[in-house]
């Protein structure tokens, strides 16, 4: 029993040798350092994001491929530890062509049967798009957290992610988690906010100042409504929303504490 026990841990201590970390620095053709940039290692299938100043740091070993995604960029490759130094990446990144149409926010009156119609707009862009077939994004470009089964259950088969295992000893995986929840929630609101105007709520009773603080409320007591925001059915929000309305503005009424 020791025998195959001593051969795992040995597998296992030269794999962690064989990898090493590996950093760069991602920049545009005119030297301007890039964020949110996706390196992968297509040989581990490891994800990492570079931070708002370009610098990345993931874990690969000789000869893998790191490619490096982004939005509205060529995508790019490139092979590490080929010679064996370990020295500091620099990838450029080339920007595609694209053209910028007009944006325009509709502001709303409250009315859902005239609403509605206002925000159903045929979507130009999107039907061009569909009828060529260009490739949409699927999901954020974010860096997946880690995972306890994701990251431990592949040890016992001699696969070691470094990055995953540290960000689950170092809390980054909880973090991640917490961070991106917030960010999703504050998006959520924004998204009602830009679309229908102070006075609906206004006239609802709710306070100017607290119009957020009465999203996120009906976020908790009916978390459908985020179901609907997702789905980008603005109908379908407003109707619940007011539906939460009458309970929110008794809890202005009672007496703080």
């Amino acid at each position: 029993m020791r025998r195959p026990l001593a051969l795992v841990l040995l597998f296992l201590f030269n794999l962690l040798l064989s990898q090493q970390m590996v950093t760069g620095i991602i920049t545009d053709e005119n030297d301007i350092r890039l964020n949110s940039v996706t390196v992968i290692n297509m040989s581990t299938d490891q994800k990492v994001i570079c931070n708002s100043s370009g610098e990345f740091s993931i874990a690969a070993s000789r000869n893998d491929e790191l490619r490096f995604v982004k939005a509205g960029y060529e995508r790019a490759s490139k092979r590490v530890l080929t010679d064996g130094i370990n020295s500091r990446l620099i990838i450029t990144l080339t920007q595609l062509p694209q053209e910028i149409e007009e944006v325009q926010i509709v502001k709303l009156s409250g009315d859902l049967s005239k609403d509605s119609r206002k925000v159903a707009k045929v979507d130009l862009g999107a039907q061009v798009q569909a009828a060529v077939g260009l490739p949409q994004p699927i999901g954020k470009m974010r860096e997946k957290p880690a995972e306890v089964k994701k990251v431990l259950l592949p040890m016992l088969l001699g696969s070691l992610n470094i990055q995953g295992l540290y960000d689950l000893v170092s809390g980054k995986a909880r973090k991640q988690k917490r961070q991106y929840q917030y960010e999703d929630l504050q998006e959520h609101i924004a998204w009602i906010r830009d679309r229908v105007d102070d006075d609906y709520f206004v006239k609802m009773g709710i306070p100017v100042e607290r119009i957020s603080e009465f999203i996120e409320f009906s976020f908790l007591v009916k978390p459908l409504i985020r179901t609907y925001v997702k789905a980008r059915n603005l109908s379908a929000v407003l109707l619940r929303i007011e539906e939460v309305i009458p309970l929110y503005t008794e809890r202005l009424k009672e007496p703080k504490q």
